[in-house]
């Protein structure tokens, strides 16, 4: 994990853990004492909605989003370049597509003045403006990671855009897995014994 998809991570998991104790406070408040801070609800969308965009982000550092490679291995290498760069091209138009029609939002939300229809009547520019941030972040990752792949392609270096652009395979997940395991169980200081036989398997296969 690099340090990109570790503050990522942590920003991502923060969200839902202040959430988790809005939501415990909220649930306890109302059992003993039956009264409600009525404010969980909303602070859950709000809390999707920042944690969705995040979650853009990181999957596209993490090569995470799905691709549907069932056909990928069985091109040439000229071929699987093709198809890697396409990905990453629809992708970036589709994010950019995503921020423009995003602001129409966000500028009818100024221009309006909208509050939630909620007892606390939150601005939605707040909110709003985290999760439209969030995409425009998305938006501006995905289109250097486009162009990037696009640089590779035309430079001719075809097995580099191969090696940084590719579907993640599933034995590339067992080793992510296996890994994080391991540095989780063992601060990453040390190896577990009992774990090598199956990393070292995993690397002879892959």
């Amino acid at each position: 994990m690099t340090s990109v998809q570790r503050f990522l991570a942590w920003v991502f998991g923060l969200i839902f853990v202040a959430l988790s104790v809005v939501v415990s406070v909220e649930t306890l408040s109302r059992k003993l004492f039956n009264f409600s801070i009525q404010g969980a609800d909303e602070l859950g969308g709000y809390a999707l909605a920042a944690g969705s965009v995040i979650a853009f982000s990181l999957a596209l550092v993490g090569r995470n989003h799905i691709r549907v490679d069932v056909f990928h291995d069985h091109f040439s290498e000229r071929g699987q370049a093709v198809l890697n760069l396409l990905a990453y091209v629809l992708l970036a138009i589709f994010a950019v597509l995503m921020a423009w029609v995003s602001l129409k939002v966000v500028t009818d939300t100024l221009a309006y003045r909208s509050t939630a229809p909620t007892p606390w009547q939150t601005p939605l520019i707040w909110p709003q403006s985290i999760w439209y941030a969030g995409l425009v972040v998305f938006a501006i990752v995905t289109v250097a990671a486009a162009l990037r792949a696009a640089w590779l392609f035309a430079t001719g270096r075809i097995d580099r855009l191969n090696h940084q652009f590719p579907p993640k395979s599933a034995k590339e997940e067992v080793k992510e897995e296996l890994d994080d395991f391991e540095q989780r169980r063992h601060g990453g200081n040390t190896q577990d014994a009992s774990l090598s036989p199956v990393r070292d398997a995993t690397r002879e296969v892959a």
